[in-house]
């Protein structure tokens, strides 16, 4: 098994489409208002991508993650809020976690990794959901518009991991 398939093995116990929360996005069952708190609240998560992608020596897709930001808030925007502190525990504890797993390269990655493998998929259904079920205005859209297509940063992360290793082997 490679250690992208052991990886991908240990990602899917957490599978995030399998969330109630996002099961209900993708059905049209999850109020307005819980896509407002949404769109607040997780932006701030939002917001500490760029220092896990620095702490990669990836300064192109840190700079992508910040338009990312912008995004991010025209969503919110769109849905009436802005992106604020977290107010919810769980969302602060995202936070605080992303900060510390974004401070050394090993965990950064790891982190990276699990957030960027699932990217495409959990943007796709969001995009559906809010597509199907939800008379709201464009703005919400563009950010998962973006995230829905693959541009492999979590393939980009398994491959510099691999370079790098290979590259500190002994001759």
């Amino acid at each position: 098994m490679t250690i992208k398939e052991q990886l991908d093995q240990v990602i899917a116990r957490w599978n995030l489409l399998e969330h109630p929360f996002y099961q209900a996005w993708n059905g049209g069952t999850l109020p307005i208002d819980a896509l407002r708190d949404y769109a607040r609240e997780y932006g701030a998560f939002i917001c500490e991508l760029p220092a896990g992608w620095r702490i990669q020596q990836d300064e192109e897709t840190a700079h992508e993650e910040e338009e990312h930001i912008e995004l991010w808030a025209q969503f919110a925007i769109s849905l009436g809020v802005t992106v604020g502190m977290p107010q919810r525990s769980a969302v602060h504890h995202l936070v605080m976690t992303a900060r510390e797993l974004f401070a050394e390269p090993a965990t950064a990655l790891g982190a990276l990794y699990a957030f960027e493998a699932q990217q495409p998929a959990t943007a796709q259904s969001k995009l559906e959901g809010l597509t199907r079920h939800y008379a709201l205005p464009d703005g919400v859209r563009p950010y998962f518009e973006v995230h829905a297509a693959n541009h492999h940063e979590a393939e980009k992360l398994l491959t510099r991991r691999f370079i790098l290793r290979k590259s500190r082997r002994c001759p």
